[in-house]
């Protein structure tokens, strides 16, 4: 039951990865967007990760938490992205 459970929360968790790195890709800018929140999200699926290879619980969740892991580097990597697109814009509407 436990590990219905974690998979429950890691699924949720990564369906609002691809709705968020749509909104980064659509918007182009990197406001609203909290790097500090991404890392440390980042970090935490990272702990996960380690967590089921540290404890031999190693089952298909896993898969999860990479697949969040990756979602969420995408994101990190595109707010980057936006963020050099925010400092660009105002020397092109000088």
């Amino acid at each position: 039951m436990a590990q219905i459970l974690e998979s429950m929360m890691v699924i949720l968790f990564g369906i609002s990865w691809p709705l968020n790195i749509l909104k980064s890709v659509r918007s182009r800018t990197a406001k609203g967007k909290s790097i500090a929140f991404l890392l440390f999200i980042f970090v935490g699926y990272i702990c996960g990760i380690i967590s089921k290879l540290v404890g031999g619980n190693i089952n298909y969740v896993l898969v999860f938490y990479i697949l969040n892991l990756v979602m969420v580097s995408i994101d990190i990597t595109l707010y980057f992205r936006n963020k050099r697109l925010d400092a660009a814009r105002p020397a092109e509407n000088a």
